[in-house]
């Protein structure tokens, strides 16, 4: 049913944005059907053609969101939380990116969008990281850096039908968080000082709102992230101990 809804708002409200942030903030535009993008229009018929092939009473994992800003090292924390207690660790980047490295229908779709310079709907990436959640048949499941910004937010609630059960969110200065994006070697053309400080004034902008709701729901948890990787992760493992994880 849910992909039925999912289809209605994929075609009547595509996005105009060229990047992830712009996309969250974007305003949505009722275009007519013979305006509307092929790419976009086609990945809706194909989610909705889907309906009634949901697995049925799969039991709900414990979902952990784990945010924090670029250069937090929440990546790298998320790999050892996976590995000391047993989380499938979920990235809403590589689960698309496998998509369109698939070379399936939709991830061919997914690829024209982006191209287009689109940006895949909240709703598509919601029903990959829904997919991916069943396929893992995990008991735990830890989804890095998603949602970015309310609307993901608002559209995991609504699709997921649930909300996480803890978010973890790695506080870190925007200083020290500056001095590891400049200092890493990853070969990352958007790790300049100009680029970084867009990156976090979109962090800002987009994703502590996320963090802010879900305070007000008794579900963030913070962790200093200052220091090294294996000191963060101590702080991690006296918050899961705290919490009987």
């Amino acid at each position: 049913m849910w992909r039925r809804r999912v289809g209605a708002l994929l075609l009547r409200s595509p996005r105009t944005s060229s990047s992830a942030s712009s996309a969250c903030q974007s305003r949505r535009h009722h275009l007519l059907p013979s305006e509307e993008p092929l790419a976009l229009n086609r990945l809706a018929r194909l989610f909705t053609s889907q309906a009634g092939s949901d697995g049925g009473d799969t039991q709900k994992p414990f979902i952990a969101f784990v945010l924090g800003g670029p250069g937090s090292g929440k990546g790298t924390q998320c790999t050892k939380i996976a590995s000391d207690f047993g989380f499938a660790h979920l990235s809403a980047g590589d689960i698309l990116r496998h998509e369109i490295a698939s070379g399936s229908e939709k991830g061919e779709l997914i690829l024209e969008i982006i191209k287009e310079g689109r940006i895949v709907p909240s709703e598509i990436t919601v029903e990959l990281i829904r997919k991916a959640m069943e396929m893992n048949n995990a008991k735990r499941v830890l989804i890095d850096g998603f949602p970015r910004c309310e609307e993901n937010r608002i559209a995991f609630e609504r699709i997921v039908g649930t909300e996480p059960d803890i978010v973890i969110f790695f506080d870190c200065p925007e200083d020290e968080m500056v001095k590891r994006l400049l200092g890493r070697n990853q070969g990352r053309v958007d790790d300049n000082i100009e680029t970084i400080k867009k990156r976090l004034k979109v962090f800002e902008s987009l994703n502590i709102p996320v963090v802010d709701y879900y305070s007000s729901r008794g579900k963030v948890h913070k962790i200093n992230a200052t220091g090294t990787a294996d000191e963060i992760f101590e702080a991690v493992r006296r918050l899961f101990s705290s919490l009987r994880l």
